[in-house]
């Protein structure tokens, strides 16, 4: 499981045999989340979320949408081996 990053008591990661779209899942206080890529808008669009309250989405969306680059150049590099 790539972890990505750590914010708000909040892990954001990735499972190694994961499928397309690129998505980021986000577990943490007891609730969990995923984040589908829709690249004709460029931005990180919520599937699920279970047990996160509103203001903790916020963050998380900010978290994610602050770090995109971040979250799609790891999706590659593990992913294809992309380190570009």
């Amino acid at each position: 499981m790539p972890e990505l990053f750590r914010f708000f008591g909040f892990t954001f990661f990735f499972y190694s045999r994961e499928h397309e779209p690129v998505h980021v899942h986000v577990e943490g206080c007891g609730g969990k989340a995923i984040f589908d890529y829709d690249e004709n808008n460029d931005t990180f669009i919520i599937r699920e979320r279970v047990n996160i309250k509103t203001n903790d989405m916020k963050r998380i969306k900010r978290v994610i949408e602050d770090n995109k680059d971040i979250i799609l150049k790891r999706w590659k590099e593990h992913f294809y081996g992309d380190n570009k």
